[in-house]
């Protein structure tokens, strides 16, 4: 008989939310008279670590006094150490038919029950406030803090759960641990130190040598426990990376490692986050866990700026260490040192040693632009998975975003471009124009603030999957507000290219050319919420391409535009010469 002692749960506890069997069939009979809340992609994330005990000791989503004592100080109201609010956020409209003391049942985008909550309060949480307190920061480039504000309900609501079933995978479910299951095949295969690895990319030799050493100095073993939920947007998916993983796992010793899918949807947040994916590790049973430079961070703002420094999240897991009671391994950058074919911590290096590294963005670029990535690198294999899914450039689909004023020759530079990439390369394109879409896939949409964002996000998610099989869309929309844009964006970068086109044209040559009367009915004030004349057009703060109509023709844009997808390897001159 096995005799493993595991690592005890935050707060000593397991906190298993599903009820007994016996329980279920009463819960869901309840539960079809009960208000529904369908719940988004990250609510998912957090309800499936909240239901497995992922999140122990938290037994609901936080009420008011636990969100506002995490918020403030990274604790919950009994004192015990919590680092990130999981809250449950509901729109006002929704907000308005629930109370304190209710129950509401809470459903996957299927309709399945998942758990019936118990609700102990409903608030408008202070948004800047937990932006700055949480992230550090009030930039929506930062992406949490542009999910919270622009993505987020307004209103949060909190208590305790009753679940009934953990959501529904149908991939990798081998992978799938729960934090109970964890632990019993830790105890089976009687491992008692275990360093968790935490990765949101794929790992390649550094990595490899890296986490090998880990597991050395601990004395133990590995696990490999990367997150399958929400990441960084343009982050590489999951399956790609599960697919890498599994690749790599042969270059372990025996026994040594193991793998097993993390379902969190991660926030980016740096050194409190860092203390989360801690207390997370801890939970599942591992006793270590590999900290990184700038640890879950999401990088640099628009001006070079890092949100975070390098080893703030090291420092701040470091000061809690007693208390998490799970042990630090600190990220040592690795490099490849070719005289001697090994990997060295950088701290290791001699002066004048030579060293080699291929940084994320190298990689990208190199999987982009179809050239050699070196074996000492990475593993062949892990290589060809990654080359399955991320092709060269010009073999990737791409998106061309155009967004201006009405009037402004959106349209007319989009349909030339399309004849243009017709002639030109034999691909289909499809074009989605504002009025167009209007007529097809927006019926019955008005002109008000939500319902324009509706259709703005219904072309991207089009766009998306025409990009995602590899085609060419091009988008012609006003598009007057950039979190809509942004969205856009994230959606289709995760696919291929998004080229986002601003065309410049002022409000007052618009006017001018304003061939359908429209601006005119709007100074009237026979059209209510005008783009440019009642209701604001946001300019892009950062488009990749700037056409100018009153300076250029529109020859010159579609030029200027096909320039572009040239110079950064969308398209290829070969393709007009086949």
């Amino acid at each position: 008989m096995p005799t493993t002692t595991l690592i005890e749960p935050h707060g000593g506890t397991l906190c298993e939310l599903i009820v007994p069997e016996a329980e279920r069939e009463a819960l869901k009979e309840k539960a079809l008279t009960l208000p529904s809340i369908t719940l988004t992609p990250r609510q998912l994330c957090d309800i499936e670590l909240l239901l497995n005990g992922g999140f122990s000791p938290l037994r609901g989503f936080l009420n008011r006094a636990d969100y506002d004592r995490v918020v403030e100080e990274m604790r919950l109201q009994n004192g015990i150490l919590w680092p990130m609010p999981i809250t449950l956020d509901v729109s006002e409209e929704v907000a308005r038919t629930l109370n304190p003391g209710d129950e509401v049942a809470l459903r996957d985008p299927t309709g399945l029950l998942l758990a019936v909550m118990h609700i102990e309060d409903v608030w408008k949480p202070d948004k800047e406030r937990e932006a700055r307190l949480v992230f550090g920061t009030t930039s929506t480039e930062h992406p949490a803090v542009a999910y919270l504000m622009h993505e987020a309900g307004d209103y949060y609501v909190g208590g305790t759960l009753k679940g009934v079933q953990l959501p529904v995978h149908y991939d990798f479910k081998e992978l799938r641990h729960t934090p109970a299951q964890l632990r019993a095949e830790f105890e089976r295969r009687e491992w008692e130190r275990i360093v968790a690895f935490q990765t949101r990319n794929p790992m390649h030799r550094a990595h490899k040598e890296l986490t090998d050493r880990a597991a050395e100095e601990v004395g133990g073993h590995l696990l490999i426990h990367p997150v399958v939920g929400m990441t960084k947007p343009g982050d590489i998916d999951y399956y790609t990376r599960v697919r890498c993983y599994r690749k790599l796992l042969k270059y372990y010793p025996d026994g040594r490692a193991m793998l097993s899918l993390l379902p969190l949807a991660m926030r980016m947040g740096g050194p409190r986050e860092a203390v989360w994916h801690a207390i997370i590790r801890k939970n599942y049973g591992c006793t270590h866990l590999i900290i990184g430079r700038d640890h879950a961070g999401p990088g640099k703002d628009s001006s070079g700026k890092p949100f975070y420094g390098p080893y703030d999240a090291q420092e701040l897991v470091q000061k809690y260490q007693d208390e998490l009671g799970i042990g630090v391994v600190p990220f040592k950058l690795m490099v490849y040192v070719p005289d001697q074919d090994t990997y060295k911590p950088i701290d290791e290096v001699k002066e004048g040693e030579r060293t080699l590294s291929i940084s994320g963005t190298e990689l990208r670029r190199r999987l982009a632009e179809g050239e050699e990535i070196p074996e000492w690198f990475s593993y062949p294999e892990v290589v060809a998975e990654l080359r399955r899914t991320h092709p060269p450039r010009h073999q990737q689909g791409f998106t061309v975003f155009f967004t201006g004023l009405s009037g402004s020759g959106k349209s007319t530079i989009a349909n030339a471009l399309m004849t243009r990439l017709l002639e030109l390369t034999g691909r289909p394109v499809t074009l989605l124009d504002g009025d167009v879409v209007r007529t097809h896939l927006s019926k019955g949409l008005g002109f008000s603030k939500e319902d324009r964002s509706i259709n703005v996000r219904r072309i991207g998610y089009v766009a998306s999957e025409i990009t995602k099989h590899r085609g060419i869309a091009i988008c012609a929309p006003i598009a007057p507000y950039e979190a809509d844009r942004q969205y856009n964006r994230q959606l289709i970068s995760s696919f291929g290219g998004y080229i986002e086109v601003f065309v410049d044209t002022p409000l007052e040559v618009c006017e001018q050319r304003d061939v359908k009367g429209l601006y005119a009915k709007a100074r009237a004030g026979l059209i209510k919420g005008f783009t440019g004349i009642d209701d604001p057009y946001e300019p892009p703060s950062n488009p990749e391409i700037v056409c100018r109509t009153t300076e250029e023709t529109v020859e010159q844009c579609v030029e200027k535009i096909l320039d572009y997808l040239y110079q950064e390897g969308y398209l290829r001159k070969e393709e007009n010469d086949a």
